[in-house]
């Protein structure tokens, strides 16, 4: 189990950090820091993949959520001001779309991975990462700000700003604002995800006699 801690770890840091970080905006609210810092939870899941094997890979997904349940709890316990009302500074919506996403997307991860095992060794961290990043992007935007899904009136206020039409990333035909957030957070975890096979190559290539 302790040779598993530093992956724990590295998953924790990266999810404690990314619920910080996404309160700071970048490029008039399109993206924020978060966006660059969450991607990173596919690396760390993949590489865990690669060097233990699918079981502990699972325990570190699993580390990661509970973490970002426990990040929730403290997040909405903190109460902001905003158009004459308060509101917690991580609401319910946001809460469930996060922690739903993160554990299907890194779950699914883990098992397509798996499936590309034995090809390339690029291929199975470049096809599960792009398959988890995606769901995991359709996912949290949906449940988190659709107004095609409804948690009442109360949760539904404190996120109903991004059911507003906006040109779609600043310059195409007006969509609601959700989707042009989420099309670019998914295109951040694009460039990540191809990234993010430089250092996986090194790690594992540092790892992996480990273990043999």
């Amino acid at each position: 189990m302790t040779r598993y801690l530093p992956g724990i770890l590295a998953m924790a840091a990266i999810v404690v950090a990314s619920n910080i970080l996404v309160q700071f905006l970048l490029l008039d609210g399109l993206l924020t820091w978060g966006a660059f810092t969450y991607p990173l939870a596919f690396l760390v899941t993949d590489i865990m993949n690669r060097v233990y094997g699918v079981g502990p890979a699972r325990r570190v997904v699993f580390a990661g959520f509970i973490t970002g349940i426990a990040c929730s709890l403290i997040g909405s316990q903190i109460m902001l001001q905003g158009d004459g009302y308060e509101y917690a500074a991580v609401p319910l919506r946001i809460a469930i779309g996060s922690g739903t996403a993160f554990l299907i997307a890194q779950l699914t991860d883990v098992a397509v991975f798996n499936r590309f095992r034995g090809g390339r060794w690029w291929r199975a961290p470049l096809v599960s990462t792009l398959v988890g990043s995606a769901l995991d992007t359709a996912l949290f935007f949906t449940i988190a700000f659709s107004a095609s899904i409804s948690f009442g009136a109360n949760a539904d206020a404190t996120i109903n700003w991004a059911w507003g039409p906006a040109p779609f990333m600043t310059v195409g035909s007006e969509a609601p604002l959700w989707v042009t957030l989420a099309f670019a957070d998914w295109l951040v975890k694009l460039a990540i995800a191809l990234m993010a096979l430089v250092p996986f190559r090194i790690i594992v290539g540092v790892l992996a006699p480990r273990t043999t």
